[in-house]
């Protein structure tokens, strides 16, 4: 870590100085760097903030500087200091470190703050509060300031005559709400203690309680599953700001697990990542029937994103490194999302063992993060509503009108009740070329202001969502094949292909409703007349696609997040 400053200084007391001393010549530290502020009882005590203006008028410091607590006992130890220091040389402002307080601490014992969610400004700091606030965000002696600030120090300190005031606390408190200085905050998802003047039992007992709670998130792997979603109404104009609504289905799913590691590993899948073929004709009809791109590129950038994202927004992840390994079971190419199912999982897994909770990290930024991971970092075509259904799961409305994106960066997301809905299937080519083909010339029309693009494909929406809401299956198979006639005449047959129309075709045969639940190689129906369901599924079967019953995932039946 020495490597990351020009200087490191330890403060102590007069009463300790001999055993910082001994310890400094054991473990090759600079005993001249050892400070000795000359107080040997708590009553002649300096105070927290003259102890570090004492270093910087004895060693006419004139750097930014980084202060910790030597008595603060982390969770994990191991955090990167280094995107602490990146992320304080990006902000136009002095860094306090702070983390979420455990069920078991009292706001009262602590230095409060309150951030702003956006920009990461500290907009208000109290220091031990009785009341008048709300915030669970606790304020550690862990710290950067820029040196133009390290004056005002002596102005606080000539306010502040007694020891008892001058604490980090009070001149934080001093600096955001009087002084009105540009105060940032970063965010480690672990936990905190001060030792201070404490025994060694209260030592030890953080000390076991820290070391049973890593011990426990090391030792168990975590396994997370997203799940493949099927388009009901309206897809795919959630490219191009319309509504849709779509679930979220069990019979299908991508599951990826984490175990910590000495290395980082993201281990390859056997049958979508090969690197061993039985021969050179082996390796070519599996690159002509499958690419060349296989899950392990999902992962990596879902990591390389994710570290992106904590250090941008503020979160301070700790050095664990640890083994990534998926499977899946979502057929390809037949748009059932299944690359946006491995990203979901894998975020999952990430958030969950560096314990980053839903305030960091909300549902509707979590959707948006897993687009632009495929968007961004993979060139992958793909539209918004995939990742909020495997964020939200179940079945979804979903707004994403240009007002709500542009205001507010994503759009309306409501979960629809799932009690006694109706039989749905899906049916799959069993062959599919290209899923993303089918979306043409849309999207060139679409900024080009043809407005009936969008309007066609979701004109449907709110007589869909009546429909479910009073269970009137006979209005939702009527309305689930007007969608697909008006889809139809937006993209015309030449574009939807003939394997999607076969299927469609085919189903009609047997009455059922029927229409593309995502952007080509599969049809999803609405069964009503279940007598002729094993007579349709044996003719789809015969006609070379996958058929199953869909059975819908609800989340509010399951174990949380799809974590098993």
């Amino acid at each position: 870590m020495r490597q990351l400053f020009t200087e490191v200084y330890l403060v102590t007391n007069a009463d300790k100085y001999k055993h910082y001393e001994r310890w400094a010549t054991a473990n090759d530290f600079p005993v001249e760097n050892v400070i000795n502020d000359g107080s040997t009882t708590l009553e002649d005590r300096l105070g927290a903030v003259a102890d570090l203006e004492l270093v910087i008028r004895s060693r006419k410091l004139q750097d930014d500087i980084m202060v910790i607590a030597g008595d603060m006992l982390c969770a994990d130890q191991n955090f990167d200091i280094a995107q602490v220091i990146r992320f304080f040389r990006s902000k136009p402002g002095e860094l306090i470190i702070y983390y979420e307080l455990e069920e078991s601490e009292k706001s009262s014992s602590r230095g409060i703050v309150e951030v702003c969610s956006d920009t990461n400004r500290i907009t208000r700091f109290m220091e031990k509060p009785q009341d008048g606030t709300t915030s669970r965000l606790a304020s550690v002696v862990f710290y950067c300031i820029q040196r133009d600030t390290l004056s005002y120090m002596s102005e606080f300190l000539n306010l502040q005559p007694q020891a008892t005031d001058r604490s980090f606390g009070r001149f934080w408190e001093w600096l955001i709400n009087e002084k009105q200085l540009d105060v940032f905050g970063m965010k480690l998802p672990t936990g905190f203690q001060l030792i201070g003047q404490v025994g060694l039992s209260d030592y030890t007992k953080w000390l076991t309680h820290y070391s049973t709670k890593q011990h426990n998130n090391s030792a168990i792997p975590i396994t997370c599953r997203s799940y493949a979603r099927v388009g009901l109404m309206g897809n795919p104009s959630d490219g191009f700001n319309g509504k849709t609504i779509a679930m979220s289905i069990s019979n299908f799913w991508a599951e990826v697990t984490l175990v910590e590691s000495q290395t980082l590993v993201l281990l390859p899948h056997p049958l979508n990542d090969p690197t061993e073929f039985g021969s050179l004709q082996d390796l070519f009809c599996i690159s002509r029937k499958e690419g060349y791109l296989g899950g392990l590129r999902l992962l990596q950038a879902t990591c390389k994103k994710f570290y992106q994202f904590c250090s941008k927004q503020g979160i301070a992840l700790t050095k664990q490194n640890f083994t990534l390994k998926y499977d899946t079971n979502i057929p390809r190419q037949v748009g059932l999302a299944g690359s946006s199912a491995i990203v979901s999982a894998t975020l999952k897994c990430l958030m969950k063992f560096y314990n980053i909770t839903d305030s960091d990290l909300p549902k509707p930024v979590r959707a948006n993060f897993i687009l632009n991971v495929e968007t961004d970092e993979l060139f992958i075509t793909a539209g918004l509503q995939d990742r909020v259904v495997q964020v939200y799961e179940g079945l979804v409305y979903m707004d994403f009108s240009k007002k709500l994106m542009e205001e507010q960066g994503y759009g309306n997301y409501v979960p629809l009740d799932m009690s006694n809905l109706p039989l749905f299937w899906l049916a799959y080519l069993s062959d599919p070329s290209d899923s993303g083909r089918i979306h043409s010339n849309i999207r060139q029309r679409w900024l080009s202001g043809e407005t009936r693009v969008t309007l066609a494909l979701t004109e449907y929406i709110s007589p869909f969502r009546v429909a479910l809401k009073d269970r009137d299956w006979s209005c939702l198979a009527r309305l689930m094949d007007q969608n697909f006639e008006l889809r139809r005449s937006v993209y015309t047959d030449d574009c939807l292909g003939p394997g999607n129309l076969k299927m469609v075709q085919l189903a009609r045969q047997f009455g059922s409703a029927v229409k593309l639940p995502g952007s080509g190689g599969a049809v999803v129906g609405l069964c009503l007349d279940q007598a002729r369901l094993v007579e349709m599924r044996q003719a789809f079967q015969e006609a070379g696609c996958v058929f199953c019953v869909i059975a819908p995932y609800n989340p509010s039946a399951s174990s949380v997040g799809g974590q098993r």
